[in-house]
């Protein structure tokens, strides 16, 4: 088994769009018919990170995530090793450098 799809919903859309390709997730923006305008990034590995507006029955919450990254691509670089940041909405990152 393995992680195809993370969806992350957010009440701050641009700024968590920010932190994550700061991260180096690379984003599209999408919509799909009648739904909100949101954003995606394909791994390389073909798993999917989306974040969504927080609206409604989606609404943001706790969630901790964890991103092995190249330290040198990272805003700003990173030395080696594990580090922990906050998103906008207060979400714990642990984020591996290489």
């Amino acid at each position: 088994m393995r992680t195809t799809l993370v969806v992350i919903y957010t009440e701050s859309l641009e700024e968590c769009r920010e932190f994550y390709a700061n991260l180096g997730l690379s984003f599209a923006r999408e919509r799909h018919a009648s739904g909100p305008e949101h954003y995606a990034a394909v791994l390389p590995d073909g798993m999917v990170v989306e974040l969504y507006p927080a609206r409604g029955e989606r609404l943001t919450g706790a969630l901790r995530l964890g991103f092995a990254v190249d330290g040198a691509t990272v805003r700003p670089p990173l030395a080696p090793g594990r580090h922990v940041r906050t998103d906008p909405d207060g979400r714990k990152v642990e984020v591996h450098a290489s």
